[in-house]
């Protein structure tokens, strides 16, 4: 994607070709974890707060690394949207950590994911089109919005329910972001190479 000759504040920015770290490692978050979630054949409910709470968190902190290298600007209004699902992931990953209970992880995971797919899915529809991550945030929006929603609903059932919708969310989350990590890793190569 190339930027526009005059780049106005509405506009989408140019990503750095280095986009596709954070692509990448939020993938990597989220398939470890959903292997943890697959694997683990009764979970405790601290070690499901601790599984659930560690991925949130490092999701949020890779959100949150990853802002300049979309190409927004933290004080620009997408780079605030993204800031907010950052530290709603983040916020709600250290809560998981410290507070646990199954009421406890249903709600606080399902709002922190609830905030940071909304934001996504805001600027996947914001930038669709205009940016090389829009089509991602919508798609991963729209797969936190209904685990964030479904989560609830699994209280009943104890940790390893709520472990297994978390991580069902997870590892189809993980697969769109490492293709989008690798197609970014190749099309940063790929304009490296060109003369």
């Amino acid at each position: 994607m190339t930027s526009p000759a005059t780049p106005a504040e509405s506009d989408a920015p140019a990503p750095l070709a280095e986009l596709w770290k954070p692509a990448l490692l939020r993938a990597a978050a989220a398939l470890v974890f959903a292997a943890v979630t697959v694997f683990w054949a009764a979970p405790s409910v601290t070690g499901m707060s601790l599984a659930g709470g560690a991925y949130l968190l490092a999701t949020g902190l890779i959100l949150l690394w990853g802002i300049p290298l979309t190409g927004f600007r933290r004080e620009a209004p997408a780079g605030r949207v993204l800031s907010a699902a950052g530290a709603a992931l983040t916020g709600a990953g250290v809560a998981l950590l410290f507070l646990q209970g199954s009421l406890v992880f249903a709600v606080v995971g399902a709002v922190g994911l609830a905030v940071a797919s909304a934001s996504e899915l805001y600027l996947g529809i914001r930038f669709r089109g205009r940016h090389v991550l829009a089509r991602d945030w919508l798609a991963s929006g729209i797969i936190g919005l209904g685990t964030a929603g479904t989560l609830p609903f699994f209280v009943g059932l104890g940790p390893h329910a709520l472990l297994g919708v978390a991580g069902g969310g997870a590892i189809i989350s993980g697969v769109l972001w490492i293709l989008a990590g690798l197609s970014l890793r190749h099309d940063a190569r790929a304009a490296a190479s060109r003369p």
